[in-house]
């Protein structure tokens, strides 16, 4: 579940206005169309004092990438009040938040209807992740080599009961910002990161999986990123977010780093 805190004041309306949007058919050379989502999420963020979990540096990590591949296909695992603010970073391509809260979800949508959110299951919980980390390599797929996702019941790491839109797509930026991980009953966010790398190894397309990973001054956290994300592949990071670009690897190897 994405959380909120009140921080400085920044300008998130110029800021979000700063996205270009796809080009009318015959645009004028001083015009560049605002979409609604950019405009709903300029009203939201002026008219409000709290402002996104993730820093001003953080976010704008993200947002450099977007605003090259936009649109793109944007998988974002936690839902909050900072959701209408990664719609709007990506106005034209489809983004897809995944929570772990049924309740939480119908909360957040009553304000904000227009994003495209589902709940998903987790079989994981944070206080077993040391024992995860050291017994997926018993499963043989779990393994880079027979990884899958969907109907994956042997691999305890892949979410192999998420919506059919998760499966159907390939996806160019996946932001890792929940489940929750703070507590040994929660979900935690090991099978969000397992399953991010086997996404991004089995992608067809052309070009690379941007994978943004926050809240890495956690040990599990940053444990599973070096496990699964692979440090090799990582390309910058501020503050709590690490950033990686993460290349199709089809190879027979058994190990993902």
């Amino acid at each position: 579940m994405s959380a909120f805190l009140t921080v400085g004041r920044h300008d998130w309306p110029s800021y979000l206005l700063s996205l270009p949007s796809r080009p009318n058919p015959s645009p004028s050379p001083t015009t560049n169309p605002t979409h609604p989502i950019q405009l709903q999420a300029i009203l939201h963020y002026a008219t409000s004092k709290i402002t996104p979990q993730q820093s001003f540096q953080e976010i704008t990590q993200s947002f450099n990438v977007l605003r090259k591949l936009s649109p793109c296909n944007f998988l974002v695992f936690g839902l909050g009040y900072d959701s209408i603010m990664w719609a709007s970073l990506n106005p034209n391509g489809p983004t897809l938040f995944l929570e772990e809260t049924p309740e939480w979800v119908t909360t957040v949508l009553k304000d904000a209807p227009f994003l495209n959110a589902k709940t998903v299951p987790y079989r994981t919980q944070l206080k077993e992740a040391d024992r995860l980390l050291t017994s997926y390599k018993e499963e043989p797929y779990c393994h880079p080599n027979k990884a899958f996702l969907k109907g994956n019941r042997k691999c305890r790491l892949a979410l192999e009961n998420l919506p059919e839109e998760v499966y159907e797509k390939e996806w160019d930026v996946i932001m890792i910002d929940a489940p929750r991980g703070y507590f040994p009953e929660a979900p935690g966010r090991m099978a969000a990161i397992y399953s991010a790398a086997v996404m991004a190894r089995n992608r067809k397309r052309v070009g690379v999986t941007h994978v943004f990973l926050h809240d890495v001054d956690r040990k599990v956290e940053r444990q599973f990123a070096k496990e699964f994300l692979c440090m090799k592949y990582k390309v910058g990071g501020v503050g709590r977010l690490w950033h990686f670009e993460i290349p199709p690897n089809n190879s027979s190897s058994t190990h993902f780093c």
